[in-house]
């Protein structure tokens, strides 16, 4: 069982006490395995301050800690000291030991408390960061087709009386496609809303999809808007059926494709190829522009990308789309890793997620 399904299965206080009786138990019991081949009894102090210090870490607060440098002291007093399996409290640095372990509990769990209070405050400013993207993903996903939607219904109303009815079809076909778009993407924001801090434990509605029909419709949405940057795709010769929640995994690709080209500057061709590794999918997507700069890597994934004076050009162009930020978590939801990487031979960059196979 994994540990993030125990911690949500059991009460925060019975993991508590099971992890101290657990490791109290391992400790007892190596140093009665240990009794026989050592000529000392130094073993046990050293074992039962290392058990100390291991449920100080893994439970919250000092008590479990402070009861277990009590029932370490005593273990080692009763069972690990001579007269073994009898009190003796008038052994030479026995007060010492009671100190150190209770030390070593306060330390550990004030040191624990604090860091476990960062974590907090880091996931709180990763949750923030997230629907930041996320607002400037909604306002440039739906705006594109609500624009097209109107311009298409106003061609048609003002010019009713001479436009041929093959146009008006045409207009009328791409304004339901376009209403289309918009119901799904309207569907999977509260997907992508469930996608906090720890994507991990995103419930995305995940179904075998077919990786070419996939690309087939990120190459036709894409083209719309960016005709004039040729586009290939390489596929394996076998038949891959990848569970993904088909709408995000379509809008990671055409956002990764859309920097290419707004922060790629030069980029004039985009290569995506999809091959089988092991039990995974793994989609690769190649530009030939002017690369990313070494020190915007260590940020790439963690909000802008750019500085201020490129991120006001790139916004004129066009919104950020769901950010990199956001893909890292789409990915990640989906079992997979998003890497990113120079192409110092050919120039431009690589950008590399992987989807598991199968659930």
């Amino acid at each position: 069982m994994k540990w993030n399904k125990l911690k949500t299965q059991f009460p925060l206080s019975w993991r508590n006490a099971f992890i101290s009786a657990l490791v109290m138990t391992a400790s007892i019991v190596t140093s009665t395995l240990l009794r026989p081949v050592s000529e000392n009894d130094m073993y046990a102090p050293l074992i039962f301050i290392l058990a100390v210090m291991i449920i100080s870490l893994k439970t919250e607060g000092y008590f479990y800690g402070i009861c277990g440098s009590v029932l370490a002291v005593i273990c080692v007093n009763y069972i690990f000291t001579y007269p073994y399996m009898a009190f003796n409290f008038t052994i030479t640095g026995y007060p010492l030991t009671f100190m150190t372990m209770l030390a070593v509990s306060f330390i550990i769990g004030t040191l624990t408390t604090r860091i476990k209070q960062q974590e907090r405050v880091r996931i709180e400013i990763e949750k923030e960061t997230i629907r930041a993207n996320l607002l400037r993903a909604i306002s440039h996903d739906l705006r594109t087709p609500l624009t097209s939607i109107v311009g298409a219904t106003s061609a048609i109303l003002d010019n009713y009386d001479t436009l041929s009815p093959e146009t008006k079809r045409e207009l009328l076909s791409e304004v339901r496609e376009d209403a289309q778009w918009l119901i799904r993407m309207v569907e999977n924001i509260l997907s992508i809303t469930r996608i906090g801090a720890d994507p991990s434990q995103a419930n995305l509605v995940k179904k075998p999809e077919a990786v070419e029909e996939i690309l087939s419709e990120v190459l036709e949405k894409f083209k719309k808007q960016y005709p004039g940057t040729a586009v290939s795709v390489k596929v394996p010769g076998e038949f891959l059926m990848v569970p993904m929640d088909a709408m995000l995994i379509e809008q990671v690709i055409i956002n990764i494709m859309e920097n290419a080209v707004i922060h790629g500057v030069t980029t004039t061709e985009i290569s995506v190829s999809v091959y089988r590794r092991n039990l995974e999918a793994v989609f690769e997507i190649r530009d030939n522009g002017k690369g990313i700069p070494p020190d915007v890597f260590p940020r790439l994934f963690h909000g802008s990308i750019s500085g201020p004076r490129e991120r006001q050009q790139a916004d004129n162009k066009r919104s950020m789309g769901i950010g990199l930020s956001v893909c890292t978590s789409i990915i990640k939801a989906h079992g997979g890793t998003l890497t990113a990487r120079s192409m110092t031979d050919s120039g431009g960059t690589e950008f590399c997620f992987t989807l598991p196979m199968a659930e």
